[in-house]
């Protein structure tokens, strides 16, 4: 095989190519459907390397049997992402490790990076270089002179502090120069002879190889590169059909899966899509609801659709309104009818440009290729040349003069947008797969998608989220229920232990071995019986934070503070055991755990054990910080993050929540502006801060900080759920700035003189200017209610808590 690869022509390529997923899929590793240009050609279909039929979905081949052509064709093929490296093997196992290695890519130093690696050799404090860093926004391709003139902070520290100004003027002379070498995430070459006879090798510190020369140059010198990419979503559906098939016993094949089903389509048109291939960001979700997909070549043409060039002109509306019948349909020929009506007229891909060329204008497919090649790089005098080429062979076909001039330069608009379809539907049927699982099998879907994410924390607070939008069921982490992933179990899905920070996938096989020989009983049990290498006091105290070992005796914080005594006794008799010592108290009926108790500890206030357990777990599982202040906020906050998307277009909106992400870039004028992430009970939504806003109320814009926010809805960014921020307020602020009034709800029957007395010392304090009005309660009915005269405060949380303590104080609250 190694002499088909020395030759270097097309049938070389497409040998190793289909000998790879031939094999891979013989070893049970789930294959995409294949992607790139030469993905859509009959011969692959033929060979199996795809599973697209070509002739049905109107792909081309004939761009890579153009004469011109002196590139190889470009296949990417996707494997299940657990199982790449078993392919790797199986290239280098068939060709030859002196044949086959992967290729070199550099790492840059960017900005934050050139400032941290400076800072560390002249040993500034880390703590100021931190800092230093974090004032340089993150916006990819931000610069440290960018940096210095839009961002007010890190300019008067270059101007004013010697240290800062060395550290910057070192990082300037060394940002963008190559930092390390890595590894590219697909590529792999293969050699006729030794590499070494072909390019300079290079091997890392971990004992890789790969070549010295990147990938451009590579390519450039003839080298047989092929990419072998892990695709997680391919772990995402096998894992999907592993728990149908255990769970509902139904057994399904991701190449029966139908395309054409309507409930997906119905998931699809209602923008369901978080978790499925390419379809789940808030833009693409608003697009789909748009466009309303309801056959298989619309979700390819979403895909070519969401993108920067289609999305800034006026392609998508006019797609969109020419599907639904909105818009009139206009063929600028009658012979352009049957090539642009599955896009409702518009011209989407690099295919269309192509069949109008040889169709209207009698070229070769091979000679179209050249015209689109020509028209998607701008080639002036290329275009001239195909231009009068085009207009003399669409008038020789009965094309009028004007026609022929009209349809071209629509082509040459639409061509610099054009996407490659068999890419497109490559990524669609994929799309498809993955919206039929969820569509019909919901919690097995979700499960597994959030096994395959479970070290990304803020994915899974995006995912849980959806399941709970979903109406299903999480059991909650626990020791004697879950196991290493999330699964299914009597209708509920079970938390993957391993998801729970600093508890490694070893440690979980560690108690599920051994909970098999029963449940465990309680903490000291479970310290004696699990292998205590594997299972830490790191890992047992993250179990205990983040309630996976509430369905054991004793509190949380009793728990914690007794483990080190716990640990040690349980450590000991381990040890005694393998040395084969036996304790001569247990004949004699003691029991060791009766010996331990669990400190008489007081349990944690409800913030401190929501705080633990979002350390533990990297989000709020149990209840969240809001929730103490949701009765005082109620009257105030009228729009949480559900009913945000129903508002309508520039309304005024009040939401409250917890800052969990900011992200600042620089906008146009190059000052900095922010997008925060803010979370309530019910879910999340983003923030929009301009420069403006952002520069007056930065400081409160912190993580883990609960703010206020006033400000509107953009309808363009509704589905999004994103607010445009006008003021941003902490809860104190909001207490005096958004209400009136402050009221009192008091039962009468536990309230008299002295109680009245400890109320008006407490208000006296805080005196201020919003009204105070007093609800008497009797048999939990209200019965009047009294403004209080010449007394009125400044509401506030020390306040509320406060008024709280005293005896027949049943409510505090504010009022519009």
């Amino acid at each position: 095989e190694l002499d088909v690869i020395s030759k270097m022509d097309f049938a070389g390529y497409f040998l190793v190519v289909w000998d790879i997923v031939r094999a891979a899929r013989e070893k049970g590793i789930l294959v995409g459907p294949g992607r790139g240009s030469a993905a859509g050609s009959v011969v692959c279909y033929a060979l199996g390397i795809t599973s697209i039929n070509p002739l049905e979905n109107g792909l081309l081949f004939e761009r890579f049997l153009n004469p011109d052509r002196v590139s190889m064709p470009d296949i990417d093929v996707d494997f299940c992402d657990e199982r790449r490296q078993e392919v790797i093997d199986y290239v280098v196992h068939k060709y030859g490790s002196e044949n086959v290695c992967q290729i070199i890519t550099f790492g840059r130093m960017a900005a934050r990076a050139a400032v941290r690696d400076v800072g560390r050799v002249l040993k500034v404090p880390y703590g100021d270089v931190d800092k230093l860093a974090k004032m340089i926004p993150g916006q990819p391709g931000t610069t440290l002179t960018r940096a210095i003139k839009t961002v007010p902070e890190f300019k008067d520290r270059y101007r004013n502090d010697p240290t800062v100004k060395r550290l910057i003027d070192l990082s300037l002379s060394l940002e963008g120069m190559a930092r390390h070498a890595s590894t590219h995430a697909a590529g792999l070459v293969i050699t006729p002879t030794r590499l070494v006879d072909h390019v300079p090798l290079f091997r890392s510190n971990k004992g890789e190889v790969t070549t010295q020369y990147e990938m451009k140059i590579l390519e450039e010198i003839g080298i047989l590169k092929i990419d072998i990419l892990g695709l997680k979503t391919l772990s995402q559906i096998e894992r999907t059909i592993e728990l149908i098939l255990n769970h509902y016993g139904t057994e399904l094949d991701m190449k029966d899966i139908p395309l054409d089903d309507g409930k997906t389509f119905e998931l699809l048109q209602k923008g369901q899509t978080i978790g499925v291939f390419q379809l789940e960001s808030s833009g693409m979700r608003d697009l789909l609801q748009r466009i309303e997909p309801s056959t298989f070549e619309d979700v390819t043409a979403v895909n070519a659709l969401y993108r920067p060039g289609p999305l800034g002109s006026d392609m998508v509306s006019d797609f969109i309104e020419c599907k639904h019948g909105r818009k009139k349909i206009a063929y600028a020929h009658p012979k352009l009818e049957s090539i642009l009506r599955e896009t409702y007229g518009v011209i989407l891909y690099q295919e269309q440009v192509m069949r109008i060329a040889s169709e209207l204008a009698g070229f070769s497919l091979g000679q179209a290729d050249i015209l689109r090649r020509a028209m998607g790089k701008k080639k002036k005098k290329v275009m001239e040349e195909q231009r009068e080429r085009f207009i003399k062979g669409a008038v020789e076909r009965d094309v009028s003069l004007r026609q022929a001039r009209k349809i071209f330069d629509l082509m040459a608009f639409f061509s610099g947008y054009g996407f490659n379809k068999s890419h497109s539907a490559a990524y669609a049927m994929i799309s498809v797969i993955t919206s039929y699982l969820k569509a019909h099998y919901p919690d097995a879907f979700m499960a597994a998608t959030m096994t395959c994410d479970m070290g990304d924390t803020g994915r899974l607070v995006i995912l849980l989220d959806e399941c709970r939008n979903l109406g299903l069921v999480i059991h909650p982490p626990d020791i004697n229920y879950g196991g290493e992933k999330f699964n299914l179990s009597n209708g509920e899905i079970t938390y993957g232990l391993a998801a729970i920070k600093n508890v490694g996938a070893q440690a979980v096989r560690a108690i599920v071995d051994e909970r098999k020989d029963g449940p465990y009983v309680d903490l000291y049990d479970f310290c004696d019986r699990v292998d205590l290498r594997s299972v830490n006091r790191r890992v047992i105290e993250n179990l205990i934070q983040s309630g996976a070992m509430d369905c054991l005796p004793g509190s949380r914080s009793r728990k914690i503070a007794t483990l080190d005594r716990i640990l040690a006794q349980a450590q000991k008799r381990q040890l005694e055991r393998e040395r084969g010592q036996i304790d001569l108290g247990f004949f004699a009926g003691d029991s060791a755990t009766d010996t331990i108790r669990l400190e008489n500890v007081p349990e944690w206030e409800e913030r401190e054990r929501l705080h633990r357990e979002k350390e533990s777990l990297g989000f709020y599982f149990s209840g969240h910080p809001l929730e103490h202040l949701h009765g005082m906020l109620a009257p105030l906050i009228r729009v949480d993050s559900l009913t945000l998307p129903g508002k309508k277009d520039r309304e005024h909106v009040v939401l409250a929540g917890l800052v969990s992400d900011v992200k600042v870039i620089l906008d146009r004028k190059g000052n900095p502006m922010a997008f925060v992430t803010v979370e309530d009970m019910h879910g999340s939504y983003e923030l929009i801060v301009f420069s403006s806003c952002y520069q007056k109320h930065r400081a409160k814009l912190q993580q883990d900080s609960i703010i206020v926010v006033r400000g509107k809805i953009s309808v363009k960014e509704r589905a999004d759920n994103k607010v445009i921020a006008d003021e941003v307020y902490s809860i104190d602020e909001a207490f005096v700035s958004l209400s009136r009034k402050m009221h009192l709800t008091i039962r009468s029957d536990s309230f008299g003189e002295r109680e009245l007395a400890d109320i008006k010392a407490i208000l006296l304090r805080y005196a201020g200017e919003r009204e105070v009005i007093f609800h008497w309660r009797e048999n939990g009915k209200d019965t009047v209610a009294v403004l209080a005269r010449n007394m009125k405060v400044t509401p506030g949380l020390s306040l509320f808590d406060e008024l709280k303590k005293i005896t027949g104080v049943e409510h505090v609250e504010v009022s519009l």
